[in-house]
């Protein structure tokens, strides 16, 4: 997917899930990372939950989704929307990636 990024997820921290509803009326649950503001919009960094699978080392490396946030004023009804411009992935990423370069180990893939 255009809008994922590889990072080694830190060893502790507290986790903080959001659940979004697909346009199939699934929910997905995501780790929130952070909120990056970019040129006037504001980008959610989202982590696909670690699965304790038998056998998978869980420190493996994650790819992250970017999502911008959209909204009509009222949090409540926060929506997320892909990305499709890779500059601006790119962009806010790097943003990500400065905030948090002494807790995650990133890797570009």
């Amino acid at each position: 997917m255009a809008n994922e990024k590889n990072i080694g997820t830190p060893a502790e921290e507290e986790i903080e899930i959001i659940t979004l509803t697909d346009e199939n009326g699934e929910d997905m649950d995501f780790e929130f990372l952070d909120l990056v503001e970019y040129e006037g919009k504001r980008y959610a960094v989202l982590l696909p939950p670690v699965e304790d699978v038998e056998g998978e080392d869980e420190n493996e490396d994650e790819e992250v989704l970017i999502l911008q946030v959209e909204d009509d004023g009222n949090e409540e009804n926060e929506s997320y929307v892909f990305v499709d411009d890779d500059d601006i992935l790119t962009a806010v990423f790097d943003i990500f990636k400065e905030k948090f370069k002494d807790e995650f180990d990133f890797s570009e893939e």
